[in-house]
């Protein structure tokens, strides 16, 4: 086990870039963002000495990941300069009350009052059920009353929130808050899921030094483990700290929050907002056409619309950071709509020598094309990451076997702990 140990992808790194780094890191040094908001001044902790600024000038721009590669550590000085970064979640006030508010008046004076408030992960009322709040890091919810939540309530809920988009979501304009409707056959709400959205800064560190090498990464895990808290802040880096002109396609709000301006926790990066889920494709293009972005970042890739358009932006040069729908690399291998964002799948048939030499069948499968993607990180939990370096791992898992990858924790104290040439199939589920 190593902590913040870096592998080298490219032999002959360039001295320009390392210089860039260099000055960039040093000017950020404990730098912090500070926004105001309703004449209160709320600090995201965002500081950068750390060990991925030095082991990445001292040892040449090293890259993240080797799969076989000698490793180079920065020495025990560096580690005593090291810093210990705590992932920081900004509990504002003011941004919780507002989604209270949307409830019926008892639960949010019980809300207000509970004790774990800051680990509020969402309510759930249900027509005809009792309400139900669950907590970060909690199995199943905790109900909030005894009697069952009625049609007025839901219709009071409906009124203080507005509008519902095309995919049933709804957010509260200037928070990162979001509601989603669970409707009947004739388009009654029955059901809403209250998700608190909360800024949270120290995610990044245990992707930071990927995003060096300005390559596209893909985040795949189940729904809940910080797929979209983890685009957003990198969202914000990239803006304001490597000065990218980063465009975030935001189709539910889900990044930006809701409303015209967007929430000051995506930094400087610009935000379009998509009408309906399905023209996701075509703003994905039009920022690229329009608005020359150096970075895309995209939420939620789930059709072949959006996948070709992942590739047309790659193939512009354009740095793509997205998410989409699986949980591991095989889900999105056995995924033939979403397979092209790591290359694609054919098969293919050999001569009777070539088999021979592989020791394989005649007809086997192979990696289409180069992936969209050059990384791939699966979020197996929140502090529980699997890295990939997607043409490698797809070619070897094609032929059967288990590709090495890079596995990242984090340890009691926080901080990333980087594992690296570990088999894929001895990580944990």
């Amino acid at each position: 086990m190593m902590s913040h140990c870096h592998n080298s992808l490219w032999a002959n790194p360039n001295p320009v870039a390392v210089a860039r780094v260099t000055s960039l890191m040093r000017l950020n040094l404990k730098n912090k963002l500070y926004y105001k908001k309703k004449k209160k001044k709320i600090s995201y902790s965002y500081s950068y000495s750390y060990s991925y600024s030095l082991s990445l000038c001292c040892a040449g721009l090293r890259a993240p990941m080797g799969f076989g590669y000698s490793s180079s550590c920065f020495d025990d000085q560096h580690q005593q300069q090291q810093q210990q970064h705590d992932v920081v979640v900004q509990d504002d006030e003011d941004d919780l009350r507002s989604l209270l508010q949307i409830l019926p008046h008892d639960l949010h004076e019980n809300l207000l009052n509970e004790p774990k408030r800051a680990r509020l992960l969402e309510v759930i009322l249900d027509l005809g059920r009792m309400p139900e709040a669950r907590y970060l890091g909690e199995l199943g919810g905790q109900y909030l009353r005894r009697t069952v939540v009625s049609l007025e309530e839901l219709e009071h809920a409906q009124n203080a929130i507005g509008d519902f988009g095309g995919d049933n979501r709804a957010g509260i304009e200037g928070t990162l808050h979001r509601i989603s409707a669970i409707k009947s056959r004739k388009g009654l709400i029955i059901g809403l899921t209250c998700r608190v959205g909360r800024a949270v800064s120290g995610q990044i560190d245990m992707v930071y030094d990927m995003l060096q090498y300005e390559k596209s990464i893909l985040f795949v895990g189940r729904p809940g483990v910080g797929k979209t808290t983890v685009l957003r802040e990198i969202a914000r880096v990239l803006s304001d700290e490597f000065h990218k002109r980063v465009v975030i396609i935001d189709t539910s709000n889900e990044i930006g929050g809701d409303g015209n301006i967007p929430h000051a926790a995506i930094g400087g990066a610009r935000r379009m907002q998509v009408t309906e889920p399905s023209m996701q494709h075509k703003v994905m293009i039009e920022a690229v056409e329009n608005h020359m972005p150096e970075v895309i970042i995209v939420d939620e890739i789930g059709t072949a619309a959006e996948a070709l358009a992942c590739r047309s932006i790659a193939q512009r040069g354009v740095m793509l950071i997205a998410t989409a729908h699986g949980q591991q690399l095989e889900n999105i291998l056995k995924n033939p709509t979403l397979s092209d964002l790591i290359g694609g799948v054919e098969t293919v048939t050999l001569g009777d020598g070539e088999a021979k030499a592989r020791r394989s069948q005649k007809t086997i499968l192979e990696r289409q094309a180069p992936p969209t993607f050059e990384f791939l990180i699966e979020m197996r939990q929140r502090h529980y990451w699997v890295t990939h370096q997607t043409e490698k791992s797809v070619d070897i898992l094609l032929r059967g076997k288990s590709p090495q990858v890079e596995v990242r924790t984090r340890d009691k104290k926080f901080k990333v702990v980087i594992e690296r040439s570990k088999s894929y199939d001895e990580c944990e589920a």
